[in-house]
């Protein structure tokens, strides 16, 4: 490992983890990655070895069977996870940001009921806020669910953009509930389904049509969600109590940016990793490319842009461990992460020259990846009006 994305403080058995991740990322993924990519084939060996490394119990307390570690040691996971392969921490992203609002929202039935079982890997999770007509406007979203006689709840709608939505076997929806209350945003509640992994009508009422094809980010299946009178028991409702929807997610993608900035860390750190590999073997006018000036620029650039995107990165992760809010850190790392790596991606791939658009180079891979961390957890628009709304608060005029 060289100089750059090095972290400071961390315990012996935070790096005795990293180290474990590390060389399973060297060994079993990164051999087989593009080769998977390609064939947008789920890597089901390679996360049964995350399971048994206790990957999927990472943040789950030891009370409920997992490691009890801390959010900066999981986004340091998925940093090397995405440096061999963004699409393996997607996987873990979606099953660890319902793990989140498990511990921090559910009753406790609801966390002796679903983390064990998580924790060992036997669930799997997977989350939806968006729909096909709303995307980040979530206030706009139209699925629904009406209390039955009985106490229960019948859902109706149609959810988008599911990581994991197949192979997931606990999904969190988000849906309007009509509790009368005077805003928009306290009239949603989240609700958790248990569902057979699979396509197709998985239970009475619940549907998985598909996979969405993409162009990139393969592997992982990303679909829809369609709720045609589906029936719930109250006990799935999180939390127990109805209209607190909206704040349960919010606080759940505060974590996912803080993972998608590590996502996008450990593509950029990829990408550095080839570009100065292959511009140090490929030689133009008599010496290799890494010594002619331009290039050199170009390398430093890259590097100042990996760094600086894991320093945000880790702060946000640590403001949030310390029990803080930490929108505006996980906003500020997110948009700056995303355009970082994407850039660090394209100058990378400027430096293979024509190699880099041959799918024999892996670069070719990460140049279609790198788009979907612009847009993942809130496109950069949205982080900025976070960013903004927040600095305002913050810095607020007192004249």
């Amino acid at each position: 490992m060289g100089r750059l994305q090095s972290t400071e403080g961390l315990s012996e058995e935070q790096r005795e983890i990293l180290k474990a991740v590390r060389v399973f990322v060297d060994e079993r993924i990164l051999p087989v990655a593009t080769e998977l990519e390609h064939a947008d084939e789920y890597p089901a060996a390679i996360v049964e070895g995350l399971r048994e490394m206790g990957v999927f119990g990472l943040m789950i307390p030891e009370e409920y069977g997992g490691l009890g570690e801390s959010l900066l040691t999981y986004a340091l996971v998925v940093e090397e996870l995405s440096r061999g392969w963004m699409s393996v921490s997607g996987i873990v992203n979606t099953h660890f940001i319902l793990a989140w609002m498990l511990l921090q929202h559910g009753t406790d039935e609801q966390k002796q009921r679903y983390l064990p079982r998580m924790a060992a890997g036997e669930l799997r999770g997977a989350f939806s806020m968006s729909e096909p007509h709303c995307g980040s406007d979530v206030a706009a979203i139209r699925s629904r669910a009406r209390v039955c006689e009985d106490g229960g709840w019948v859902l109706d709608g149609q959810k988008m953009w599911l990581t994991n939505g197949g192979t997931s076997s606990l999904v969190a929806v988000l849906v309007r509930t009509e509790t009368g209350a005077d805003s928009v945003y306290r009239n949603m509640s989240t609700f958790l389904i248990e569902k057979t992994p699979g396509f197709g009508e998985v239970a009475p009422g619940l549907t998985v049509p598909g996979k969405i094809e993409k162009m990139g980010y393969k592997g992982v299946d990303t679909t829809e969600l369609i709720l045609d009178g589906f029936r719930l028991e109250q006990a799935c409702l999180l939390g127990g109590v109805p209209g607190r929807g909206f704040y349960q997610m919010m606080d759940g993608v505060e974590v996912g940016r803080v993972n998608v900035a590590a996502r996008a860390c450990g593509v950029a750190l990829r990408a550095f990793e080839l570009g100065i590999d292959y511009a140090q073997l490929r030689e133009t006018f008599g010496k290799p490319i890494a010594e002619h000036q331009a290039v050199q620029f170009r390398l430093a650039e890259m590097a100042v842009k990996v760094e600086a995107a894991h320093q945000m990165m880790v702060k946000a992760a640590r403001v949030k461990d310390s029990g803080a809010r930490n929108d505006l850190e996980a906003g500020m790392a997110k948009y700056l992460a995303s355009e970082y790596c994407a850039q660090v991606v394209e100058d990378a791939f400027r430096i293979h020259g024509g190699y880099g658009y041959s799918k024999e180079y892996e670069i070719e891979r990460l140049y279609r990846e790198a788009p979907m961390l612009l847009i993942g957890e809130g496109t950069a628009d949205i982080q900025r009006m976070i960013i903004g709304r927040r600095l305002l608060e913050e810095y607020a005029s007192r004249t």
